[in-house]
C-alpha cells in the first residue's frame, strides 16, 4: 500500500510539532531554577517575595548604609525606594559604579531573616553617564 503525499505531509507536520513542543518543554524545565523576578523594596515589604526564591532587587543605595566588613570582600548596605528599605549582604567585588545614592540591581535570594543575600551586584547609572577621563 502506498502512502499518499497528503498523509505523508500530515505525518511530517505532526512530527515537527511534537519535536517543537518537546524542545520548548525541555527548555522550560532546564530554566525553571534560573528564573528571577524583579522586585522593589516596596514589593518585599508588602510580602510579595518568598524567602529562598531567586529574584532581582532594584532600588537606590541608601546614604551612609554601606558597611565594608573586615574580611575585605563582604559588604552590607541598604536598598530603598521611597519609604521601604531592604538590608543587603554581598560577598564579592563591587562594580566601579557602585556608590551611595546611586541605582543598583542585586541578584540573589531573600533570607529567612529578611536580609537579601546577593550573588551579583549591577550598578546603574543615569542617561548622562560619562566614563571617567
Amino acid at each position: 500500500m502506498r502512502v499518499r503525499s497528503k498523509h505523508q505531509r500530515l505525518v511530517l507536520v505532526l512530527l515537527a510539532m511534537t519535536a517543537l513542543i518537546g524542545a520548548v518543554l525541555l527548555a522550560m524545565w532546564g530554566l525553571q531554577d534560573r528564573a528571577a523576578y524583579f522586585m522593589t523594596p516596596q514589593d518585599i515589604a508588602a510580602g510579595r517575595a518568598q524567602p529562598g526564591q531567586p529574584l532581582r532587587l532594584g532600588g537606590m543605595v541608601q546614604q551612609g548604609s554601606v558597611d565594608k566588613q573586615a574580611d575585605g570582600v563582604t559588604v552590607a548596605f541598604t536598598v530603598y525606594d521611597g519609604p521601604a528599605t531592604v538590608p543587603v549582604r554581598f560577598r564579592g567585588i563591587l562594580p566601579d559604579l557602585f556608590k551611595e545614592n546611586s541605582g543598583v540591581v542585586a541578584e540573589g535570594r531573600l533570607g529567612q531573616d529578611g536580609v537579601f543575600v546577593a550573588d551579583n551586584i549591577l550598578a546603574k547609572h543615569d542617561e548622562r553617564y560619562m566614563p571617567p577621563q
